[in-house]
């Protein structure tokens, strides 16, 4: 039990700038503030947290600039997929670039945040990495697939089994009070994909966006975003994995 709440009081710290954007969308989908728009409210509270956690040293200069990297590759995504309908910001705000408020990068870089920071926390080491040209070319292989389905083939069963494959021996250890523990990293994929799932029910509950199906009431996310939020959850974690391994490669020279 010792082992476990040592473990939950890690990953809640890990979580502390995603808690931060959820807990602002509650309030401010609460409370009514006639001063300021909600989605420009909500990017201030962002930067400012940001800020905060630097100068505090709860996150490191390094993992800012993984999560700046995600907050452009979030945007991006986002853009599209407004443009082409999949869901919409139907708040009105300054900080909008085509029809996407600013703040929703940095929901992509909450999932970069945690990830950083529970790899420091936990010490995470991986066992059998395959070769880093495989994993670049797999996490571009997703990530474009996020563009190209809406025009040709949706190949996101054929990137899993790819997923599956590449990485089926390769195991996560982690250590929690001096103990090392380990587990498969696709099993760890699929977690953290049901867990954003759930995080995505409670973010459009609040407001964060909305899908075409929840335009005149909140009902909950399709089972099937599951998949989606695996896939991306794969893209982040090798991103932030192969920034780290060529970091430790200079390093090591």
């Amino acid at each position: 039990m010792r082992q476990l709440w040592t473990f939950g009081i890690e990953q809640a710290k890990s979580c502390v700038f995603a808690v931060v954007i959820f807990s602002t969308l509650a309030i401010t989908q609460m409370v009514d503030i006639s001063f300021i728009h909600r989605y420009d409210l909500i990017l201030i509270i962002c930067l400012i947290t940001q800020v905060l956690m630097l100068v505090t040293k709860l996150e490191t200069w390094d993992e800012l600039k993984v999560i700046c990297v995600f907050h452009l590759i979030g945007l991006a995504l986002e853009i599209y997929k407004v443009h082409m309908g999949s869901w919409s910001y139907p708040e009105e705000a300054l900080t909008k670039i085509f029809g996407v408020p600013l703040y929703s990068g940095f929901m992509y870089a909450s999932v970069a945040s945690y990830l950083c920071q529970a790899w420091r926390r936990l010490d995470v080491q991986l066992e059998k990495w395959p070769q880093t040209w495989t994993v670049a070319i797999l996490s571009a292989a997703i990530y474009f697939n996020f563009f190209t389905h809406h025009y040709i083939y949706d190949f996101r069963w054929v990137l899993k089994i790819a997923t599956i494959l590449l990485f089926l021996q390769t195991i996560v250890y982690y250590r929690v009070n001096h103990r090392t523990y380990k587990m498969p990293l696709v099993l760890s994929f699929v977690l953290i994909g049901f867990f954003i799932w759930i995080a995505e029910n409670i973010a459009t509950f609040f407001g964060a966006w909305q899908y075409p199906g929840q335009s005149q009431t909140w009902q909950i996310v399709h089972l099937g975003k599951i998949s989606s939020w695996l896939l991306l959850v794969i893209v982040s974690f090798l991103i932030v994995a192969m920034l780290k391994h060529l970091k430790e490669s200079r390093e090591s020279y």
